[in-house]
C-alpha cells in the first residue's frame, strides 16, 4: 500500500458525492465566492459549506474571507496524488493487455 494511502482515499471519497464533483468541475474554470457555488442547488448554504469543508479537508480547495466574502479555489497539484496512484495501476494493467495482444496475435489462425 502506498504511503499517500490516506490521501488517496480524502480524495475519492470527497470526489464520490456528486455535488462536490459538480463544486470541483465549477471551481476548475475559475475561483468563485460561495453565493456562486450555492446557486445551482437546491440546499442551504450550511449544507454547501459542509461540502466545502470536505473538499478543502482532502486537500482538493482553498478558501479566503474578505469582509464577509467568501471566495473558493482548486488548490493547485490537488490531484497530483490521485494521478501519481492511478499511473502506478495502469502500469500493471497495460503488461496484462501487452501479453494478451501477444498471446492472441501468436494463437489467432491467420486467414488463408
Amino acid at each position: 500500500m502506498p504511503k499517500y494511502h490516506d490521501e488517496i482515499d480524502a480524495v475519492l471519497r470527497a470526489l464520490a458525492d456528486p455535488t462536490r464533483r459538480a463544486v470541483v468541475e465549477r471551481l476548475a474554470r475559475s475561483p468563485a465566492v460561495v453565493s456562486e457555488l450555492a446557486a445551482p442547488f437546491s440546499m442551504a448554504l450550511p449544507s454547501l459549506m459542509q461540502h466545502l469543508r470536505v473538499l478543502e479537508n482532502a486537500g482538493l480547495v482553498t478558501s479566503q474571507k474578505q469582509g464577509r466574502v467568501r471566495t473558493v479555489s482548486l488548490r493547485p497539484g490537488a490531484f497530483d496524488v490521485l494521478h501519481l496512484w492511478l499511473d502506478e495501476q495502469r502500469t500493471p494493467a497495460e503488461r496484462h493487455a501487452d501479453r494478451l495482444g501477444i498471446h492472441l496475435t501468436r494463437t489467432t489462425p491467420k486467414d488463408t
